[in-house]
């Protein structure tokens, strides 16, 4: 029994007579369950071979691809007094719709005929600028009746200096012949003088010639005072010439300097026309700008200043609104570790909050609830999380995102790599080895172009 000695007797013992063999000879495990158990092995055997699809997980939040459909602030051109308001929280608005009306706050716009006396201003500053400019063509008329007034007493000069040149040439003519008429009564006097020595000639008419030649002489005298005179004449003419001339150009030097001054003085005045006609379109503008309205067709989510007669500030915000159409995107962030293995256009499959799913992260085209995405661009820095954002577009391939989902709620994606076992994924998992680096087809690394939509 105890079998402590080489002599057995147990083939000698009948075991179905005793209860506590009949125990012992029971099986704690049936058949059926080791059947199971095998055919279970088998079954893990085999799915170790099924394929995987290499993910990476990451979560984000949807979001707007073009800035202007992003949520925004509308705010207050001017600063004033709320006067009324046209919207409720909640409400839909067009583009124009009038948000909220503001008063004047400023006392130096608090006048009510700023804008009529500001133009009345201007058209005054125009009217004198208008005047100056009558004046200088004026002015300029008058150098035209100065030079035209020079040019008659020049030719008026030019005649009497002519006439004068004449009566300078005939005394000049006279001169010559008084000359010679001295020298003919010399010559006579000498041959009279010779003839009385002779006796030829009498007293009488030696005297005779001697009165002659002074009477030739006194002649050439007066001549020759005649040509001085002429002279002297066209002297003074040249010198009146010179008179006029110089008159003109100082009168010509004062017109054209007050031409100068006219036209400073019609600048200047332009200067501050152009200046109240600024302040007008200011005062106007700050007038039009009293009248809020809305940038974009969206929903009023949030006022920001309640009640009547609140002050608000210029560039203050007053209400906030979410565009009703917008070109939806989401934004999902992924570690630095994942970063190289993510190229714009790669597949990605998108759960939304709100939206129930059936996520299988190894075979993502068998879950339900999911939808379809592509990477549209990655971030070169990194964000304030420590992590990387990536931009996924609608995948038009796919079916449609909901209509219902919103900007600012949460999404979760997967972003799809490579087709390996699924023996080789739990191998790297137990390693913590990243997944395996591949380059994409053509057709997936194309960067799609997203729409950009433009109000009108």
């Amino acid at each position: 029994m105890l079998n402590i000695t080489s002599n057995s007797i147990s083939h000698n013992i009948n075991r179905s007579d005793y209860k506590s063999y009949q125990i012992l000879n029971q099986r704690s495990t049936s058949k059926f369950v080791i059947k199971i158990m095998v055919v279970l092995l088998l079954i893990g055997i085999l799915i170790m071979f099924l394929p995987w699809t290499q993910n990476i997980r990451s979560k984000g939040y949807v979001s707007s691809l073009n800035p202007y459909d992003k949520p925004q602030n509308i705010q207050a051109l001017i600063g004033g007094k709320i006067q009324n308001w046209y919207v409720t929280e909640g409400d839909v608005v067009a583009i124009g719709d009038t948000i909220a009306i503001l008063t004047e706050a400023k006392s130096e716009y608090l006048d009510p005929e700023l804008l009529q006396n500001t133009k009345e201003q201007q058209d005054a500053k125009a009217k004198s600028a208008n005047a100056y400019l009558e004046k200088g063509k004026y002015l300029k008329e008058q150098l035209i009746a100065l030079s035209n007034n020079r040019d008659a007493k020049l030719r008026q000069l030019k005649i009497k200096q002519q006439q004068i040149e004449l009566e300078i040439n005939s005394a000049k003519l006279d001169l010559e012949a008084a000359e010679i008429y001295v020298e003919n009564a010399t010559n006579q006097l000498k041959r009279m003088e010779t003839m009385y020595e002779k006796g030829i000639k009498s007293l009488t008419d030696l005297e005779s010639k001697k009165l002659s030649i002074r009477e030739a002489i006194a002649k050439k005298i007066s001549v020759e005072n005649k040509l001085r005179k002429f002279e002297n004449e066209e002297s003074n003419i040249l010198q009146k010439v010179e008179g006029v001339n110089a008159d003109y150009q100082q009168k010509v030097a004062k017109t054209e300097s007050e031409i100068q001054s006219a036209d400073s003085y019609r600048y200047t005045v332009l200067g501050e026309k152009s200046k109240l006609q600024s302040k007008f379109n200011q005062i106007k503008q700050r007038q039009s700008g009293f009248i809020i309205t809305s940038p974009i067709n969206g929903r009023i989510t949030k006022v920001l200043k309640n009640g009547i007669g609140e002050f608000v500030k210029a560039q203050e915000n007053i209400a906030t609104i979410v565009p009703t159409n917008f070109q939806r995107s989401v934004e999902l962030f992924v570690e630095p570790n994942d970063m190289p293995l993510i190229k714009e256009g790669k597949k990605v499959r998108l759960q939304f909050d709100g939206w129930p799913a059936m996520v299988f992260s190894g075979w993502p085209n068998n879950s339900f609830g999911t939808f379809g995405g592509e990477v549209f661009a990655i971030d070169n820095d990194i964000s304030d999380n420590g992590k990387y954002r990536i931009l996924v577009v609608e995948d038009g391939s796919d079916k449609s995102w909901p209509e219902l989902i919103r900007i600012g709620s949460g999404a979760r994606g997967l972003l799809l790599l490579n087709d390996v076992k699924i023996y080789y994924e739990l191998w790297r998992q137990l390693n913590g080895f990243p997944p395996d680096f591949y380059t994409p087809e053509k057709n997936e690394s194309i960067k799609r172009k997203a729409p950009i939509r433009k109000f009108k």
